[in-house]
């Protein structure tokens, strides 16, 4: 600390007097005195300062062990709570960042999952709002906390979750949007009708028998009925009747409210920037973790799917979402349904 304070001084000392702290001889020619050494006393008070900082934190650490054996529950939620603030602090700002690029430049030049937390973290904002505002009261958080500790998926979001409760969280919203698919499946079969003869409501036809008999369209029978869900088509955004609408809201996790067609079409167009950052960064360059958000995101249940079959699958979605334009933006919307109505983890979450 001395030193320091020296250095300070020596900034606006004299020229002789920084020669002589620094070791240089001065114009005397005379090397500067040595350092008086540590006396006894000086020694004794170094050696008891370091051996009571030692035994204070090794006192700590085993004040800490004990609490874990003692109250085992207690540091467990101690420790999420703690965890969770932070990481939920630190998503809060990158969030901040990222809206302030929007605002400006809009959302091109965003990576996947800057786009991922400029999407998921309102919700995530809005679940976690009442228990920190209520905690803000006096001798509240006592009453709070333990409540959401006990019902996490209402009161907390997912910086507070482990890695199991993410993944059983997700399947349980995934299980109430695929409730919406057969009405979708419905409404599309019903149009079947209203369709001019052709050679395209024939490749229609087999698409629905396809979906019927429990396979797929591949990529190419999919592309080639792409015109029907151009806007004012049979299946486009301003073409669909209102009780297909709605069935679209719901499989997409949207509130019922205002301008159901507008936040459809801003959910495609957000799916479709999601699909060109995944087709740009690769999709086997995600993690786990990564993956199976982008999966219960876009309708598919990955939970005991091989990595491989994922892959395969987002290749899939990428591949249609990316050749989508503006004019066909329900047919992204439907994908859920061409590309994952028969899907054996989808069926066996609905009917576990």
């Amino acid at each position: 600390m001395v030193r320091n304070v020296l250095r300070r001084l020596l900034f606006r000392a004299p020229t002789a007097l920084r020669r002589c702290c620094h070791g240089e001889p001065s114009s005397s020619g005379q090397p500067p005195p040595p350092p008086p050494p540590a006396t006894d006393k000086e020694l004794l008070q170094r050696k008891v300062r370091r051996y009571t900082l030692s035994r204070y934190v090794f006192y700590v650490r085993r004040f800490e062990h004990t609490l874990e054996e003692n109250f085992p529950s207690a540091m467990h939620v101690y420790r999420v709570f703690v965890v969770g603030i932070k990481d939920f602090y630190e998503d809060l700002k990158h969030f901040i960042r990222v809206a302030r690029w929007i605002n400006r430049n809009g959302r091109d030049g965003l990576a996947r999952n800057e786009l991922e937390l400029h999407f998921q973290m309102p919700k995530d904002m809005v679940r976690v709002a009442p228990v920190l505002l209520i905690s803000a009261l006096p001798f509240a958080n006592y009453v709070i906390f333990p409540l959401a500790y006990m019902f996490p998926r209402h009161l907390l979001s997912r910086h507070f979750w482990s890695l199991q409760q993410r993944v059983d969280f997700a399947a349980i919203a995934l299980r109430k949007r695929l409730y919406n698919q057969r009405p979708i499946l419905r409404c599309l079969q019903v149009r079947l009708g209203d369709l001019e003869e052709g050679k395209l409501r024939d490749q229609w036809a087999n698409i629905l028998g396809l979906l019927g008999s429990g396979a797929h369209p591949n990529l190419q029978q999919i592309q080639q009925v792409s015109g029907l869900f151009a806007e004012t088509q049979a299946f486009g955004m301003a073409g669909i009747w209102a009780n297909h609408k709605n069935a679209l809201v719901r499989l997409h996790g949207m509130h019922m409210g205002w301008k159901r067609r507008w936040r459809l079409r801003e959910r495609a167009k957000l799916l479709r920037e999601m699909d060109f950052m995944i087709t740009e960064e690769g999709v086997t360059s995600m993690s786990n973790d990564e993956m199976r958000y982008a999966c219960f995101l876009r309708g598919l249940n990955p939970v005991n799917v091989k990595t491989d079959e994922l892959v395969l699958w987002l290749h899939k979605w990428t591949l249609i979402s990316n050749n989508t334009d503006d004019e066909h933006l329900s047919l992204i919307l439907h994908l859920p349904i061409l590309l994952g109505y028969n899907q054996p983890s989808n069926w066996v979450l609905l009917y576990q």
